[in-house]
């Protein structure tokens, strides 16, 4: 018998370890591909994009936040893997009915580095979970921000129609921090709504544009330029920024590239 608590403080039993399961989240899936499962994951979302294998092959049970509880049961699973943020607490409850569910919450590092562990014990991956911790822990301790970037009043925008941005107590918060951005909503909550004139009174100096969940392209730099020029504007990945399983591991070297970017245009 495994039994714990997810990071939500559920309690989580299993009998054994579980040979059917159903991820609802993308950088979760992403998470058991690297963990060496395969055969045992027989469900995934329409975003869970990586591996690409698993993406043309697995089943597809609908979005983070439209599953489909039918095509799921179908499928008997014995273990769901959720995250509090990405996937709708009503569906998830529901699920409950159908199998153990083990829910993330993650605002920081440190909370992902807990899941990998959590799911590494509960898949029977401990080794492989660990592996992939140190050689995160190792990539992060080797990030060095420049002086410069300490003091840069960044904005990082996750979608347009209207403008919205990240606040202070969410992941991507902590992945600027650890970059040395100046969070300009910081002292903000969640995904709060901006506009042009917002940025400009903010004395915002770089803008980043994420990749998703809005596809921020080359058009929308010159769009946001016209009215603040004086402002540095970088597309970014946002898969690097915002993913929180074993992507993390080569988060550090594009932080890392994209620093030496910014300064060389500085």
């Amino acid at each position: 018998m495994i039994s714990f608590c997810d990071q939500i403080g559920r309690s989580i039993e299993l009998k054994e370890l579980p040979r059917r399961i159903i991820s609802l989240v993308p950088s979760q899936t992403e998470l058991l591909f690297n963990l060496g499962l395969d055969e045992e994951v027989v469900g995934i979302t329409k975003f869970c994009v990586h591996p690409q294998q698993w993406f043309k092959s697995k089943t597809r049970i609908g979005g983070t936040k439209s599953v489909k509880p039918s095509l799921i049961k179908e499928l008997r699973p014995d273990l769901i893997i959720a995250n509090k943020e990405e996937n709708t607490k009503e569906q998830v409850d529901a699920l409950r009915d159908l199998a153990p569910v083990y829910t993330s919450d993650i605002s920081t590092l440190n909370d992902a580095l807990i899941m990998i562990r959590q799911i590494g014990i509960i898949t029977g991956k401990e080794p492989a979970a660990e592996k992939i911790i140190h050689t995160i822990r190792e990539g992060f301790a080797d990030l060095s921000p420049t002086s410069g970037h300490q003091k840069t009043r960044t904005a990082y925008l996750i979608w347009r129609n209207p403008y919205m941005s990240v606040g202070g107590d969410t992941f991507i918060h902590d992945m600027l921090t650890r970059c040395g951005f100046q969070n300009v909503f910081a002292g903000q909550t969640r995904y709060p709504e901006t506009s042009i004139e917002e940025l400009a009174s903010k004395n915002t100096t770089l803008i980043l544009l994420s990749s998703e969940p809005y596809p921020f392209r080359e058009q929308h730099i010159a769009e946001i330029r016209q009215s603040l020029p004086q402002v540095s504007i970088e597309l970014v990945d946002g898969e690097m920024f915002s993913w929180y399983g074993s992507r993390l591991q080569q988060a550090p070297a594009y932080f890392t590239s994209l620093l030496q970017k910014l300064a060389h245009h500085s």
